[in-house]
C-alpha cells in the first residue's frame, strides 16, 4: 500500500469513527432531559433553601433517575440537573435563570426560593415560558400576577390567608380569656414580611386587637435583643414576628436571654425547621410558627423516612413537603404531556389535580387551595394547627416560659 492510499484510508477512519462519536453523545444528550434550579447556597436566605429547597431538589432527581428517568413518549429519559447559586441577590438569579435558558438550554427550571425572588424572577420565567410554580411564596398579589404571567402558579396561598389563620387562633384565645387583646408584632423588611404586617395590622384591629408595638427590621440584622426588649416592655400576651430564618433564630434566641414569657410566641419561615428544635430543644414547647404538616399520614412517614436516608438530613415541617409536592406535579406534567413542550405542561398543570404527599393537589386560576397557615411545637413535633382544606389539625397550647 502506498503512502497516499494510507493516509486516505486513515483519513476516513477517522473521520467515521467522529462521526460515530457524535451520534453516540448527540444520542447521550437526547436521553437525558436538562433541569435548571437556581437558590441560595449563600447569602441570608441560604440557611432556608439549604434545609427547603436544595435537599428536595436532590432528593427527587435521584429518586426520578433511580426509576430510570421521567416517562416520555420516545421511553424514558433521565434528568440531567443544572444548578446555580444566586447568593441571595435577585440580579444574580436573573442573570442565572437567563444563562439556563440561552446557554444550558434546559428543558425546563425549578422556581426560586423565597417570596420576593419568586415575584422578581416572574418576568423572566415567563420571557421563556418555563413554568413556574411557587412553592415559597405567599402573596396578596396572586390574582395580579398570574394574570400577568400565565405559567406562575402558587401553592401557599395568599398573604390574607395566612394571616387569617393565626388571626382565628388569637381570637379563639381571646374570647375564651386565655390572652389579653395587645400584640406585640414585628417584621423583616422585605416583600415577604412587608406585605404580611401590612395585611396583618387591619385584621387584626378589626378582630379587637391592640398593636402595643409595631416595628420593623432589615433583613440580616444582626442584633435583635433591641425588638425584644422593646416588646418585653409591653403588656401584650401576644408576640408575632413575620420573619425569615435568620431572625426567627436571632428572635427566639433573644427571647430566652431575656426571659421574655409570653403566652403567644409566633416566628413565620425556619420555626418548622428541625434546626430550630435542635438550637432550642423544649424551650420552644408550644411555639407557633408558619406552616405547618399532618406528620402521621403514610405518605408523610414515607416522604420523611426517604428524605433523610437520601439527603442524610431530616426535611423541615413546612416547606420541605411543599416543595417535593411541587416537584412531583411537574414530574406528573411533563410525563402527562410526554414531550418538551413548556406550554403543553403548563396547561397540564392548569387543568389536572396531582397526588402528592400533601395529597391531591389541583389550581384554581394558577392557585392552589391546600395549604397549612399555622403550625406549633408540641412535644418535639411542629404540628398544623390551622389549615385550608387539610385534615390532621391539633388544638392550640399556650406557650408556659422557656424552661
Amino acid at each position: 500500500m502506498n503512502k497516499r492510499k494510507f493516509l486516505a484510508r486513515a483519513t476516513a477512519g477517522l473521520t467515521t469513527l467522529a462521526a460515530a462519536s457524535l451520534l453516540s453523545f448527540t444520542a447521550l444528550a437526547a436521553d437525558t432531559i436538562k433541569i435548571g434550579t437556581v437558590a441560595p447556597k449563600t447569602g441570608p436566605l441560604a440557611g432556608g433553601s439549604l434545609v427547603s429547597q436544595w435537599p428536595n431538589v436532590d432528593l427527587w432527581v435521584h429518586e426520578v433517575n433511580e426509576r430510570g428517568g421521567l416517562k416520555m413518549k420516545e421511553g424514558q429519559k433521565k434528568i440531567e440537573l443544572i444548578a446555580y447559586d444566586d447568593k441571595t441577590n435577585p440580579t444574580e438569579h436573573i442573570k442565572a435563570v437567563q444563562r439556563l435558558a440561552t446557554q444550558d438550554k434546559v428543558d425546563f427550571i425549578i422556581a426560586p426560593y423565597g417570596t420576593g425572588f419568586n415575584i422578581a424572577a416572574a418576568p423572566i420565567y415567563s420571557k421563556y415560558g418555563y413554568p413556574q410554580i411557587a412553592v415559597t411564596s405567599v402573596t396578596d398579589q396572586i390574582g395580579e400576577l398570574t394574570e400577568r404571567f400565565p405559567s406562575l402558579f402558587f401553592t401557599l396561598g395568599d398573604t390574607t390567608s395566612f394571616v387569617a389563620g393565626l388571626k382565628d387562633v388569637l381570637v379563639k384565645l381571646k374570647d375564651s380569656g386565655e390572652i389579653n387583646n395587645k400584640i406585640a408584632m414585628v417584621n423583616v423588611a422585605d416583600a415577604f414580611g412587608i406585605e404580611l404586617a401590612d395585611v396583618a395590622r387591619p385584621l387584626l384591629q378589626e378582630a379587637g386587637f391592640e398593636l402595643v408595638y409595631d416595628k420593623s427590621y432589615p433583613l440580616g440584622t444582626p442584633d435583635l435583643s433591641p425588638i425584644i426588649k422593646g416588646a418585653k416592655a409591653t403588656e401584650a400576651d401576644s408576640f408575632i414576628a413575620w420573619s425569615y430564618p435568620p431572625d426567627t433564630f436571632g428572635l427566639t434566641e433573644q427571647a430566652v436571654i431575656e426571659n421574655y414569657d409570653v403566652k403567644v410566641f409566633y416566628t413565620a419561615v425556619a420555626t418548622a425547621f428541625p434546626a430550630y428544635a435542635g438550637k432550642f430543644g423544649s424551650k420552644i414547647e408550644n411555639v407557633l410558627g408558619a406552616g405547618g404538616v399532618n406528620p402521621d399520614t403514610d405518605e408523610m412517614k414515607a416522604y420523611r423516612a426517604r428524605h433523610e436516608e437520601v439527603t442524610g438530613k431530616a426535611p423541615d415541617y413546612w416547606a420541605s413537603a411543599n416543595t417535593y409536592a411541587s416537584l412531583q406535579i411537574l414530574e406528573a406534567a411533563i410525563e402527562g404531556v410526554g414531550e418538551v413542550d413548556r406550554e403543553a405542561v403548563t396547561n397540564y398543570i392548569k387543568s389536572n389535580t396531582f397526588d402528592t404527599i400533601m395529597g391531591p393537589i389541583n389550581f384554581d386560576d394558577q392557585n392552589s387551595n391546600r395549604f397549612w397557615t399555622v403550625g406549633q411545637w408540641q412535644e418535639g413535633v411542629f404540628r398544623g394547627v390551622v389549615s385550608s382544606n387539610i385534615e390532621g389539625a391539633v388544638d392550640v397550647k399556650l406557650k408556659d416560659g422557656w424552661n
